[in-house]
């Protein structure tokens, strides 16, 4: 294990909240140019020429630019050494002329700070492209380990790639949900943007989540066929390949890069497979699937809020606008009072008797009610007799076709899936090659049974059960030894899989 480094080498950030900080920043990106251009060292009036030639404007003075490099030299982003390259005398040798270079320190830094800055911009997919190239890249390391002599080469190649993937497919996930979230919310987009993207949303998770199911299975199939022995062997060599340009490497080193390869590899199985707990292909399935039914509640929402006459979440908005802009803290107090009537009881309408009294007797408003003189209203419904407004009931709006045509299509599609449900029942334990041709509903089903399942499967070779997501059929697939591939067509297309033994039945027994 690699340790910390110690807190002083944490100043090289110290840059970012300076007062010159976008000095600092300019000066330290010239040099990092200048690296990768394998110029190793600059001098002041390279610097110098460089934001000149990078701005096109006006750049500090030259004696601005050396105090800052003497700064970031402080802090430890840069190291300098003396400068006698053009020394033609004796004065010329002894005179304080630095070349700055970056440092250790300074070079990580900029490296953390570009990782930094473009996973802020990195957008947030749900990559199926990179659960192809995962099970490609799976399927061809069993030849690769089985090859004698073990190329060490291509299997290093192999691991790299199927690393690099596998990261890519996890972080891009990991923003695509919390960008998904923030839209849930509401958060920075618009209505008209929003309902414009529902629909292009929706279509984005159902396709990811029907090739997440079976990419997970066949990548955790091929996880299993892969002896642990040849895979020791493969980080083993992954690890010489690895430090192989070493100036001096050492066995620590060899060790420590194999043990990196094992973590990989340990955090792919258990992102695919889970080894005893959910896999993070299963939540992140689960967290998908659960995002749809809250989009269409964002949209049930904004049409709330369309055809209501109250919002309250736009009164507290502009309720919070008026706070923000209200001059002094007594205006804010009587707006407060104004809005949430947080207020002493005296301020309802007395008559002239009791407002006399009360100036007579220079009562505090903070006094308590059992102390203080007897107040007399004058009630307007009393007085009146209505308290009502008069004119003409605002007019309603008659929703009663809307909803017979929505209740008539919710009761078609019940009775479909009632039917479906009831001829997949039907069947009965059959071989998958037996099954079909199917309705679309009932295929529909079936997917979703054979998805509930593929996500749960750990070893192909073990009879396994699943629900369904309504939890009113269960499917059993007993894998049968030697089975071959067969092929069911539907209205969609044709279903290509291995043969099974499937039985459905009822998830409950029947009342």
């Amino acid at each position: 294990m690699i340790p910390p480094p110690p807190a002083s080498a944490y100043s090289v950030f110290a840059h970012l909240n300076a007062e010159k900080a976008p000095l600092y920043r300019a000066i330290l990106g010239a040099l990092v140019a200048a690296r990768a251009r394998f110029a190793i060292a600059l001098r002041p009036a390279e610097i110098h020429a460089a934001l000149s030639q990078e701005t096109g404007a006006a750049v500090p003075p030259p004696e601005e630019i050396e105090a800052a490099l003497r700064q970031l030299h402080a802090w430890g982003n840069l190291d300098d050494a003396p400068d006698t390259a053009h020394a033609a005398t004796i004065e010329e040798f002894y005179r304080q002329r630095r070349l700055y270079q970056l440092s250790a320190a300074g070079e990580s830094a900029e490296r953390a700070l570009a990782v930094f800055a473009e996973h802020l911009q990195r957008p947030g997919e749900l990559q199926t492209t990179a659960l192809h190239d995962i099970l490609a890249l799976l399927d061809q390391l069993p030849a690769l380990l089985a090859a004698a002599p073990l190329d060490e080469a291509r299997v290093h190649l192999a691991l790299t790639q199927l690393a690099t993937r596998f990261e890519e497919l996890t972080t891009r996930a990991q923003s695509f949900m919390r960008d998904l979230q923030r839209r849930l919310d509401l958060h920075g987009l618009s209505v008209a943007d929003f309902l414009a993207y529902k629909e292009r949303l929706i279509d984005y998770l159902e396709r990811f989540i029907g090739e997440l199911v079976v990419s997970t299975n066949r990548i955790a199939e091929a996880l299993h066929t892969l002896p642990s022995v040849l895979l020791a062997e493969a980080f083993a060599a992954a690890a010489r390949r690895e430090i192989a340009d070493a100036v001096a490497p050492e066995p620590e080193a060899l060790a420590a890069a194999a043990h990196r390869w094992q973590e990989r590899w340990t955090g792919l199985r258990r992102w695919f497979i889970g080894d005893g707990a959910a896999s993070h292909a299963d939540l992140l399935r689960a967290r998908a699937r659960a995002a749809i039914p809250a989009l269409l509640s964002a949209v049930g929402r904004i049409n709330e809020r369309r055809t209501s006459r109250t919002d309250r979440a736009a009164d507290f908005a502009a309720l919070a606008r008026w706070f923000a802009a209200a001059p002094d803290d007594a205006a804010a107090h009587r707006l407060w009072r104004v809005a949430f009537a947080l207020a002493p009881a005296r301020h309802l309408h007395l008559n002239e008797e009791t407002l006399a009294r009360r100036r007579e007797s220079e009562e505090s408003t903070r006094l308590s009610w059992l102390a203080a003189d007897p107040m007399w209203l004058s009630p307007r419904l009393r007085q009146s007799g209505r308290h009502a407004r008069s004119g003409a009931a605002p007019a309603t709006i008659d929703r009663s076709a809307e909803k017979a045509r929505l209740a008539a299509l919710a009761r078609a599609q019940s009775e479909q899936l009632e039917a479906a449900r009831t001829r997949l029942l039907g069947a009965g334990r059959r071989r998958l090659a037996e099954l079909g041709p199917f309705h679309p509903l009932e295929f529909g089903l079936f997917l979703d049974l054979l998805g509930q399942i593929l996500v749960r499967r750990r070893d192909p070779s073990t009879p396994t059960e699943a629900v369904s997501a309504d939890g009113s059929l269960r499917l059993r697939l007993e894998p049968v030894p030697d089975a071959g591939w067969v092929v069911l067509p539907t209205e969609e297309g044709e279903f290509r899989g291995r043969d099974h033994w499937v039985t459905i039945e009822p998830a409950t027994p029947a009342r």
